[in-house]
């Protein structure tokens, strides 16, 4: 359980951590909160020879309007999302994921970008990032360029970006509480029944939807490791449309079979996760 010997960085800019990934190449990882990257280092599933250590950059922190835009740096941590009052206004269901990833010692060091970065479907994030519209800001060695959420993840763990290559911020419209609503689903056994829901997600279970007005002039759902799919346009989200929207999700459903469950269960799950998540999402437009 000892890690393999590496070098340690820590730049003060972004500047400096790009040009050290970028000459560093594949041998380097930047180091978020570590905890999916040092555990892996210590059954040697992961051996870095240099570790990038993102924390010394001010530049990658913290929390601010700009516009009608929020912007979240990229270190910023999900007990700083829980503490800021413009999340809570602006985007408190980022507050409502927060609280669900694991537990307060986890959260102080666990980052945003971490969260999304490393690409695993049972992360809390991606799928959120996807429902919110949010864009990433890709800090590299030719330069800035911003990336939709939902065209930045081509399968899990496998992003069509370069974390190794590049320092992202996170970048969301401004949307009011009542149009939000997230569900989760996670295996239900005796390890996670004394917690709070702070477990990994059933293949990446997590929906999160927006609606817009009565009847719904426009939606969105992203679900981890499903895929995504624009539902219930137009419609009054009756039991029949409800139907036809779990449907359709299960229809584009791809997941994989493991020990936490089989294929046919986990579509099953999604579907009755859509219906709930849609429901409960018109409750609070309404």
């Amino acid at each position: 359980m000892i890690p393999g010997p590496f070098s340690y960085h820590r730049p003060a800019t972004v500047a400096d951590a790009v040009k050290l990934l970028s000459t560093l190449g594949e041998e380097a990882r930047p180091l978020a909160g570590g905890h999916s990257l040092v555990p892996m280092m210590k059954l040697r599933l992961a051996t870095p020879e240099h570790l990038v250590d993102l924390h010394g950059i001010d530049g990658l922190k913290g929390i601010r309007r700009d516009g009608n835009r929020i912007v979240i740096g990229a270190m910023t941590t999900q007990h700083q999302l829980l503490g800021s009052d413009e999340i809570g206004k602006s985007l408190p269901i980022l507050h409502e994921t927060a609280l669900l990833i694991a537990d307060p010692q986890v959260r102080y060091m666990g980052t945003i970008g971490g969260n999304v970065a490393n690409g695993d479907p049972g992360n809390d994030m991606p799928a959120l990032m996807m429902t919110l519209g949010a864009s990433y800001r890709l800090e590299g060695p030719a330069g800035g360029r911003d990336i939709a959420a939902s065209d930045s993840i081509r399968a899990p763990i496998s992003r069509r970006w370069s974390p190794a290559k590049s320092s992202p911020s996170f970048q969301f419209r401004r949307l009011r509480r009542s149009r939000l609503r997230l569900r989760k689903t996670q295996a239900q056994d005796r390890r996670l029944r004394h917690r709070r829901g702070g477990g990994r997600a059933d293949d990446g279970g997590r929906q999160g939807h927006e609606l817009r007005d009565r009847p719904h002039q426009s939606a969105r759902n992203a679900a981890a490791g499903r895929g995504r799919a624009k539902v219930v346009i137009g419609t009054s989200l009756d039991e029949a449309t409800l139907k036809k929207a779990a449907a359709a999700a299960v229809a584009i459903m791809s997941p994989a079979a493991d020990a936490r469950g089989p294929i046919e269960y986990r579509k099953h799950v999604g579907g009755i996760m859509v219906t709930r998540a849609l429901t409960r999402a018109a409750g609070r437009a309404s």
